[in-house]
């Protein structure tokens, strides 16, 4: 494997396990204040965070005239359209629909990245996908939660898999041209303007009643330099480096990290359905990442008569 693909996927398991603990860190945050308010203060943290940090260190380019309205765009996507629809959807939704729809993710991100962006998608790809969605069904209904979502919630959640689908197509083309850093940066500082208006609108007048909580802004800190700066930082850098399909794949670890977090932090059983459903993770995360064509050629070398 190449150094810098080692270094790739590296990234992305660190993005997932931080998206991973972000589940904890809302479970905090929620009690006290809505979603918009959370998304709305999490971008302006991570905004001043990575300005203060990066800006010195010389790692933020200048975008160009032109390229602007692919930042507009891809902050639109997400983080705007994204948590949108994945806040308002689970809140409409019990927890076990909302996470087999997030897990469609990287199904729908491997055909569309195909399609779009003529990355290869191999039938092992495809199955790698199918094995670790079904190993998602094993993790998160194992719980004995009751399967209810309104038609609301489930078309809330769909519109987030979409809005992901179109940041992480918008994102290879930036990527492209532009370091990791400074695609975070901009697209986490262009969102806190599109959520302005939607906290003034709808959040202010309890964000106002509710005041400040440090037990609320502690998890907030964390969520914002490790949730939304960090693990994008590195999740764009891997999409660079792999692609898009690839890449998406290691968004069906989360419910894993999740699982194990919740067994060293809050105590929940890991029992034989949530270890099985673990192992099919990452028996299809593996299958989603190998090429056939190289496959064959080992396969070829091995049963090749020595000359």
């Amino acid at each position: 494997m190449k150094k810098n693909n080692l270094i790739a996927y590296l990234s992305v398991t660190l993005a997932m396990i931080f998206w991973s603990y972000t589940f904890i860190w809302y479970k905090v945050v929620y009690d006290f204040y809505n979603p918009i308010t959370v998304v709305f203060f999490r971008l302006i943290i991570s905004s001043i965070f990575l300005f203060a940090l990066m800006a010195p260190l010389k790692k933020l380019q200048k975008i160009r005239k032109g390229d602007l309205k692919y930042f507009i765009l891809v902050s639109i996507f997400n983080p705007f359209l994204y948590f949108l629809g994945e806040s308002y959807g689970i809140k409409f939704s019990s927890t076990t629909v909302a996470a087999v729809i997030i897990a469609t993710i990287p199904l729908f991100t491997s055909f569309t990245s195909s399609y779009f962006l003529n990355e290869k998608i191999t039938k092992m790809n495809i199955l790698g996908v199918f094995f670790s969605i079904i190993g998602v069904g094993f993790v998160i209904f194992n719980n004995g939660e009751a399967i209810e979502a309104s038609t609301f919630g489930i078309g809330m959640l769909s519109f987030a898999v979409a809005a992901a689908i179109g940041y992480t197509l918008i994102l290879k083309k930036l990527t492209s041209e532009y370091n990791s850093i400074t695609v975070v940066t901009y697209h986490n500082f262009i969102g806190i303007f599109l959520f302005a208006p939607l906290f003034f609108i709808i959040d202010f007048p309890e964000f106002r009643m509710s005041g400040f909580s440090s037990e609320a802004w502690v998890p907030m800190l964390e969520l914002a330099i490790f949730g939304s700066s960090f693990a994008f930082i590195f999740f764009t850098f891997s999409i660079q480096k792999i692609g898009v399909g690839k890449a998406n794949a290691f968004t069906n670890l989360i419910p894993v990290f999740t699982a194990f977090i919740a067994y060293f932090v809050l105590d929940e059983i890991l029992n034989f359905n949530k270890m099985l459903g673990i192992s099919l993770v990452i028996a299809g995360l593996f299958l989603s990442q190998i090429k056939t064509s190289k496959l064959k050629e080992k396969l070829r070398s091995y049963i090749r008569p020595s000359e």
